[in-house]
């Protein structure tokens, strides 16, 4: 057995887990408890996470995109919230749900779906 295959031994949590926690518990965060900075350490602390997963399941540029996307879903949540007028919760659900099935798809499949085989 490699180093790489036991790492994802190791490593079964769903990638979209942290992402979603990131994202929706860290706007709850700031919401609930009006300091934005804490819900950007909830933030960040998903996003540090997932993307340590990513790396570990795909490589540095695959999660290297995925850290960008995260990124993204962040501002589009506050561009659909501020400039379109959705609801705060409405354009955070949506972004996450979206950010979490990327990840998934993405980061979560086995190496043999990713393949192919």
């Amino acid at each position: 057995m490699t180093t790489s295959t036991l790492s994802r031994a190791r490593t079964r949590l769903p990638s979209a887990v942290p992402v979603a926690v990131g994202l929706a518990v860290g706007f709850g965060v700031a919401q609930s408890t009006g300091n934005r900075a804490l819900g950007g350490v909830v933030f960040a602390a998903g996003g540090l996470v997932a993307g340590w997963l990513w790396r570990e399941r795909r490589g540095t540029a695959v999660a290297a995109g995925l850290g960008v996307a995260y990124v993204a879903a962040f501002v589009l949540a506050h561009v659909l919230a501020i400039a379109v007028g959705w609801s705060a919760w409405l354009a955070v659900t949506v972004v996450t749900l979206a950010a979490a099935a990327l990840s998934s798809w993405v980061a979560d499949r086995s190496q043999t779906t990713v393949r192919g085989r």
